[in-house]
Parts: structure tokens; C-alpha cells; sequence
């Protein structure tokens, strides 16, 4: 059962969607757990590894289906980018494995031939010696198969030792292959654990941490990454808008351990279903964990969480780790940040560019400054959060850069709202100039999504009006820091603003649209 092939023939994919909730069934592979990890009592079930995540989990017999019989069922119920990852990742350690085996197969047919070969020529003519070799095997054979009996005669025991290290040559593990009688799961090189992480996480630009380096010698097992440092950390988390649900489904997901707060508390009754930890005060969830992160609108609502009562500056003691992702100026982020570290703490900047739906698939770009060994403790937490992460230098740089990813964006949506109304004042088709857009240079999902919804007339929002017409604001004055002119986003600007008054504040951002139909 622990030979390599049986381990590849164990691949499977977690149980049905229905049994498991809101998780959907997924890839993964048998593997050993930590020692230190008890099975569940009273339930069948084997510890799975799950391609394309850090993830791990006790899961039931019957909620695992083979792979192969299963895979295009499964490939059909789910359509995400994540995991089409995770199964180039199976499909990779598939390929690696059977190379491995063909080679070791190979290997092994030389090597018996060659042994039979001088097995032929040394063989003795005595019977007594025949008889004598025969109860040695013997005895080692039932030495391997007990562990514990000892041979008691020198001669046997000079016999056992040349008919044991036969035995161990015709072993299975001599073909990098564990004995059968065995239950070692592990992979046999690190760099094919590597390549498991790497393999899904294409997209990802995590470093690996300092931790996991010093951890991960060569033949190091799976559980060797589950049990780095970087994800053993307790994480809270502040502020549950459309971003910070995200981003705190696929912590719970990843198998972090979350404490939440929220302003309105009863945002986080369904995150603590789902098994997060509620915190009474930000002070409360800063003093109880190793990193927390916030995600609020705006720079006052970043400041009153940090400097306000029982806010996150009351929770903070040395050591204690503080990561703001509310997308700010560089003044209020270099102000908290000094404030945190005065009391011995340690604080990363850590925006993030994209949407509610982006939050929710885990497909966030993440930009980070300030601390860098923060930064790398962080690498298991924005893996969940994110597709990439860019760490830009000192505290600053983030919120700069972030302020002028969300100008270009809200210059740009405003450019398609003119442009389909123009296209309606003239009476050409709206639809036919999104066909056009879509097959030229400027396709992208963006701009389908956003057109999609002024077509449909449907701004649910994805990203507020009301915050990238704050984003905008702020970039101007970044601009104005510095005497460059921003005139593209000035008019922008005053569109929104227009939009704002027209109550859209609380739509999409592309309800923008509205400001010049009305």
C-alpha cells in the first residue's frame, strides 16, 4: 500500500459538494500524518493532502471517490481557476511518478539479472550449506517480519547479516520504493514536494520563509510544509465588507485559525459557523493573536481602529504583528505605522488590487511594504487571499502604488461609461461596441464584466462607487504631493462625484454610468 505506484493509485478527490458544505470537492492524496496529530475517534478515515493548497484534512471513507473514474466528473461541477491548478498539479505528480517508476523498474531488472548472473556462478554444491543458507533466510525473514527476536548463534548470526543485506538488495526500497508491509507515505524527494506547491500555485510569487528553508531538507515530507512556522501562526482579522469576507473564507478555508471582529457584529455570525473565533474589541483580537489583519474603507475608519477606544494600538505589545490592507494614503499608513512600532510591535502595509469576487476565489493581487520578515511570516495567508504578492520597500510605497493601480482603473471605467453613452446618443449599439472592444487590444474581463453590467442595467456592487471616487481623490492629491499633474483623473473624479450625488454611492463603481444619462 505505501509503494509509490499504490500512492499515485490512492490519488483522489475530496467527497461530494453536498456532504462537505460549502467546500467543493477537490484533488488530494493520501499521505502520514504528523506524529503528534490523533486520528478522529469513531470515524473511518485517512489524512489528505490537497493539491494546490497548504490544506490538510481528516476526511471520511466514503467522501473519497478515485481519481481517475471521477476526474471529468468533477472537472464539469467545478469551473474555477484554482482548481484547474490543482489538477495540472495531479496531472504533474503523475507524469513525475511514473517517470520515476519506469526508470526504478528499469533499474531493478539490470540489478536482478546482474545478481542472478553471480548467484549462478557462486552457488555452493554442499547440501548442508544449501540447508544452512536456507534456515538463515530464514531466520531473517521472520526477524523482518517480528522486529524484535535476535538470532543467538555467531555463525547464524554472521548468516543473517550476509542474507539480510541481500534481502535488503532485492528490496523494494532499494528501487526508491518503501516495503509493502509498510505505511510511509512520504515523497521521495523535496523537490517533489516543491514541485506540488509550485505546480498549482503557477500564479503565486510567495518566498518561502525563513522557517520553511531551515525545515524543508532533502527528502523532507508533505507534513513538513504543514507544519512550518508561517502557518501555525493565530490570525485575526478586522473588518468584514465585501473584500475582508473574502479574504477570511479562504483563511478559514486553508485551515488558519481565525478570530474576527467586525463594527456591525452581526457580520461575523457566519464566519464563526464556519469555525472562526469571535473578538469582542479590536484590542481583544490583537492581544490574542500573532498577526492581524484589518481591511476598512477609508483613512479615518483606519485610524479610529488603531487609535480609537479598545482599539488595535491597546492590543499591541512586543511582537505583537499588525498588517493593514485598507487602501489609504501613505500619511495615515506611515502614522499607524510608527504608532505600532513604538510599542514594540511590527506592521506591513498590505493592500490588495481587485473585487468582491476576486476576494471570494482567492485571486487578489497583494501589495506589500514595510516589514519584511513580516511580509515572509504572512507567505501561508496571502497564498489563501491572493494570486500574487509584490513586497515595494518601505512603509509608503504600498498605499502610493496601490492609489495609482485604482486611478488608472477608475479613469478607465469612467472612459467606458462615456463611451457607451455616446455610443447610445448616436444611435449605434451598445452591444455591438462591446463585441468590438472585446476582439481589439482592450479586451479584458474588466471591461466585459463592467460593460455586462451597465447593459443589464445591474450594479450590485463588486467594488463600491463611493471608494473608487475616494481612491481617485487620494491619487490626485498624490499627484499634487509632488507637482504632477493628474487631469485625466480629475475629471474622472468629478464624474463620480456627479454619480454620488445621484445616490449611487452604495452601487457598483460602474453605476458611474448613470452620471451621464442623467
Amino acid at each position: 500500500k505505501a509503494s509509490i505506484r499504490r500512492l499515485v493509485n490512492e490519488t483522489r478527490f475530496r467527497g461530494s459538494l453536498g456532504k462537505l458544505g460549502r467546500y467543493p470537492p477537490w484533488p488530494g492524496k493520501i499521505v502520514n500524518p504528523p506524529k503528534d496529530l490523533k486520528k478522529p475517534r469513531g470515524k473511518k478515515c485517512f489524512f489528505v493532502k490537497f493539491f494546490g493548497t497548504e490544506d490538510h484534512a481528516w476526511i471520511k471513507v466514503e467522501q473519497l471517490k478515485p481519481y481517475h473514474a471521477h476526474k471529468e466528473e468533477m472537472i464539469k461541477i467545478n469551473k474555477g481557476k484554482r482548481f484547474q491548478q490543482a489538477v495540472d498539479a495531479v496531472e504533474e505528480f503523475l507524469r513525475r511518478t511514473k517517470g520515476k517508476d519506469q526508470a526504478s523498474s528499469h533499474t531493478s531488472a539490470d540489478d536482478k539479472n546482474r545478481r542472478n548472473s553471480s548467484e549462478e556462478r557462486s552457488r555452493p554444491n554442499s547440501g548442508d550449506e544449501k540447508r544452512k543458507i536456507s534456515l538463515s533466510e530464514g531466520k531473517v525473514k521472520k526477524n523482518m517480519g517480528e522486529g524484535k527476536k535476535r538470532v543467538s548463534s555467531g555463525s547464524a548470526e554472521r548468516s543473517s547479516k550476509c542474507s539480510l543485506k541481500r534481502a535488503q538488495e532485492q528490496s523494494p526500497r532499494k528501487r526508491g520504493r518503501p516495503p509493502k508491509d509498510e505505511k510511509d507515505l512520504t515523497i521521495p524527494e523535496s523537490s517533489t514536494v516543491k514541485g506540488i506547491m509550485a505546480g498549482p500555485m503557477a500564479a503565486f510569487k510567495w518566498q518561502p520563509t525563513a522557517s520553511e528553508v531551515r525545515n524543508s531538507p532533502a527528502g523532507s515530507t508533505i507534513h513538513d510544509i504543514r507544519t512550518s512556522t508561517s502557518f501555525s501562526f493565530r490570525i485575526g482579522f478586522l473588518g468584514l465588507g465585501l473584500m475582508g469576507s473574502g479574504i477570511v473564507s479562504n483563511l478559514l478555508k486553508m485551515g488558519h485559525t481565525v478570530t474576527v471582529w467586525n463594527r456591525t457584529a452581526e457580520k461575523c455570525d457566519l464566519f464563526i459557523q464556519e469555525g472562526a473565533r469571535l473578538g469582542r474589541t479590536p484590542a481583544e483580537v490583537v492581544s490574542t493573536c500573532d498577526i492581524t489583519f484589518a481591511c476598512v474603507s477609508d483613512p479615518k475608519a483606519a485610524k479610529d481602529l488603531v487609535l480609537g477606544p479598545s482599539g488595535v494600538l491597546q492590543g499591541i505589545r512586543p511582537g505583537k504583528c499588525y498588517v493593514d490592507m485598507s487602501t489609504v494614503d501613505a500619511d495615515t499608513v506611515t502614522e499607524l505605522a510608527q504608532v505600532i512600532v513604538s510599542r514594540g510591535g511590527r506592521f506591513l502595509e498590505a493592500p490588495v488590487s481587485g473585487n468582491q469576487q476576486l476576494s471570494n476565489d482567492g485571486m487578489l493581487v497583494i501589495l506589500a511594504a514595510g516589514d519584511r520578515g513580516l511580509y515572509e511570516d504572512c507567505s501561508s495567508c496571502f497564498q489563501a487571499m491572493g494570486k500574487t504578492s509584490f513586497f515595494l520597500g518601505e512603509v509608503g510605497n504600498a498605499a502610493k502604488m496601490m492609489l495609482i493601480v485604482n486611478m488608472v482603473q477608475g479613469s478607465f471605467m469612467a472612459t467606458i461609461a462615456e463611451g457607451l453613452t455616446l455610443a447610445q446618443v448616436t444611435g449605434q449599439s451598445q452591444q455591438t461596441l462591446l463585441d468590438i472592444l472585446n476582439q481589439g487590444q482592450l479586451a479584458s474581463i474588466f471591461l466585459d464584466q463592467k460593460c455586462q453590467n451597465i447593459l443589464q442595467g445591474n450594479f450590485k456592487p463588486d467594488f463600491y462607487l463611493k471608494y473608487i471616487q475616494k481612491d481617485l481623490r487620494l491619487a490626485i492629491a498624490l499627484g499634487d504631493a509632488v507637482n504632477h499633474p493628474t487631469p485625466m483623473a480629475a475629471a474622472a473624479n468629478e464624474v463620480y462625484k456627479r454619480a454620488k450625488a445621484l445616490d449611487q454611492s452604495d452601487n457598483d463603481m460602474s453605476a458611474v454610468y448613470r452620471a451621464y444619462i442623467h
